[in-house]
């Protein structure tokens, strides 16, 4: 069952940008069919009215549909009760995000992870600032669950949610709003690099420091820690798209990390 609040899964049928190709349309449905925030069965809106809330022609949503079909991610029923549905294909959902990864650049996908990591720095910047120590439970209820995530769309749906509610604690609705576009364009991308298990505890503890450093009114360090998460995840994720052989294991940290580069922290009072 998706437990996401409304407002995340409602961003799937936002405008996407107003550049935007068909490419970008499949990118955001196909997304949001393997993050399961569409549900296998579940009727799209209607052409005009789902051309409306994308921000697109019709004549761009249908080409982006017709992409869809023959991805068998959407099947489209004629005649009365008719409409576009979503289908999920039996064959493993990785083998369709390795061939939508083929469709990024890596260029799109270092300039995206510049631009998630400001936002994700800013917000934990901010959270430092104006969010009491006892407001970050909701935050570590989310790593928790992502600590005992079984399966790569758990995983990733849990992981998106901790930024979005990290942009939550900073109290900015446009930076909360940021991420959850992130969430809807890369989310599902995100499933190829959290499938090994010592690789999710690694991102687990660095979404651990994240919390600490906010909790003791750290923001630089916090705003530095969420730009090394992104950017390490990110990383991995364009390994995979060059093909190195050794994508599967990610970057490290440099010696020296950023808490070794900051032994002394004045902590608030209480403890994380």
């Amino acid at each position: 069952m998706n437990h996401d609040k409304p407002g995340v899964r409602n961003a799937v049928f936002t405008p996407v940008d107003t550049l935007a190709r068909v490419d970008a349309v499949v990118r955001r449905l196909g997304d949001a069919i393997d993050l399961g925030l569409l549900a296998d069965g579940e009727q799209l809106p209607g052409e005009t009215d789902l051309a409306a809330q994308l921000g697109v022609s019709t004549v761009t949503l249908r080409e982006a549909l017709m992409a869809l079909r023959q991805q068998g991610l959407v099947i489209t029923r004629r005649g009365r009760g008719g409409g576009s549905f979503v289908t999920v294909p039996a064959g493993p959902a990785e083998d369709r995000l390795r061939a939508r990864l083929s469709d990024w650049s890596t260029e799109e996908l270092r300039d995206l992870a510049d631009h998630w990591a400001a936002v994700s720095g800013a917000a934990a910047r901010l959270a430092a600032q104006r969010t009491d120590p006892e407001d970050l439970r909701q935050l570590r209820r989310s790593l928790g669950e992502l600590a005992e995530a079984e399966g790569t769309a758990a995983r990733s749906r849990i992981l998106g949610r901790f930024h979005v509610e990290l942009a939550a604690a900073a109290q900015s609705p446009r930076l909360t709003r940021e991420e959850v576009t992130f969430r809807g364009e890369l989310g599902a991308l995100l499933r190829l690099v959290l499938g090994e298990d010592e690789y999710l505890k690694d991102v687990v503890d660095r979404h651990r420091a994240v919390i600490s450093a906010v909790h003791d009114g750290a923001g630089d360090l916090a705003g530095a820690l969420a730009e090394q998460c992104v950017q390490t995840s990110m990383a991995r994720l364009i390994e995979l798209r060059l093909g190195y052989t050794d994508g599967e294991r990610g970057p490290r940290l440099k010696e020296g990390s950023l808490e070794q580069q900051h032994p002394s922290r004045k902590r608030r009072s209480g403890s994380p």
